[in-house]
């Protein structure tokens, strides 16, 4: 494998945490919008990316991504909760961003927002001289969205630090990508903005990994953006409780056969940098972190209604901001 067994060992660990952070958000919120099935997608483009860069991650996987960047993972479960030790403070789920890690959001209730606000931050870079790049992520569905279409056209005849990267699950809620979308795959749209499309298998996450990187070079050598088309498959339903009447069982079965974690498993352990007592051993390590910090953000307290002023929303009077 390409990448040293160092790296491949830290991504498979954060695959499995991230599995395991997961199901146990899914456990306690039944309308969360489970990642399980996706996180080659979200692992490989995420991995080991400059703290400089900016990234502007997909509603499905942000946690993840937020992780990855540092976040605490008790915070960012009581975030979830609505707990007050939360980065918002029980504002909103832990999805609309964390300045603090150059990590964008997007707005609760929408989607494709992130794609803008990402785009202004690549065009915040090349203003501003920065050696920063953007690194922006959203759904098979939210690329049909305008602004969509708006960012990258703006991107490609700028030639902004920005990598766009569609994580592409197969469906748009409940519409299938073929029904969606008008063109083979969505790396395809970009022969009429000029710029490079990639498709890459998403499940692979060495593949996910190497071809976002790169697109970052290219992107931090002033070459433009590149559209990636990331094929993956969302195993869960659209939300922890959806009863999934659109797709047949068989259909999700045949993609479970090729889950992202038992894949890159099976290299690691054919390259001999894995063996079952090194896997078990992750497993549970991966279990008891998530474990006990999904036990001390519900035991923290929910905000008071003191602690939710005006001080995160209005700059205070007079600060000239």
């Amino acid at each position: 494998m390409v990448l040293p067994k160092e790296d491949l060992l830290s991504i498979y660990g954060f695959m499995v945490v991230g599995r395991g952070m997961d199901q146990a958000i899914c456990t306690a919120i039944g309308k969360w919008h489970p990642t399980s099935g996706e996180e080659g997608a979200i692992v490989g483009m995420y991995y080991n990316l400059p703290k400089n860069d900016v990234i502007a991650p997909h509603y499905r996987g942000s946690i993840i991504a937020y992780y990855m960047r540092g976040a605490s993972l008790r915070k960012l479960l009581a975030g979830i909760l609505g707990k007050e030790t939360g980065y918002h403070r029980g504002r909103i789920i832990c999805k609309c961003g964390l300045p603090e890690f150059n990590a964008l959001g997007w707005l609760h209730s929408n989607v494709g927002p992130q794609i803008y606000l990402g785009t202004g931050a690549a065009l915040s870079a090349k203003v501003q001289k920065k050696d920063r790049v953007a690194l922006i992520s959203f759904g098979d569905g939210t690329s049909n969205r305008g602004e969509f279409h708006e960012c990258i056209n703006l991107a490609a005849v700028l030639k902004l630090p920005a990598v766009y990267v569609c994580q592409n699950n197969q469906y748009a809620i409940s519409m299938p990508a073929s029904r969606g979308l008008g063109c083979r795959s969505v790396a395809d749209r970009t022969a009429g903005y000029g710029i490079p499309g990639v498709e890459v298998d998403g499940n692979d996450v060495v593949a996910v990994h190497q071809v976002v990187q790169e697109a970052m070079k290219r992107a931090r050598e002033g070459e433009g953006p590149t559209l990636i088309d990331a094929q993956t498959f969302r195993v869960s339903g659209h939300w922890a409780a959806d009863p999934e009447v659109y797709r047949t069982k068989e259909a999700v079965e045949e993609w479970r056969k090729r889950d992202p974690i038992a894949l890159l498993e099976r290299k690691l352990m054919e390259a001999g940098y894995l063996t079952e007592g090194d896997r078990d051993r992750i497993r549970r390590g991966a279990e008891d972190e998530v474990s006990t910090a999904m036990k001390q953000a519900d035991a923290d307290p929910f905000p008071s209604e003191n602690l939710l002023g005006t001080d995160d929303i209005f700059a205070p009077v007079g600060t000239g901001r």
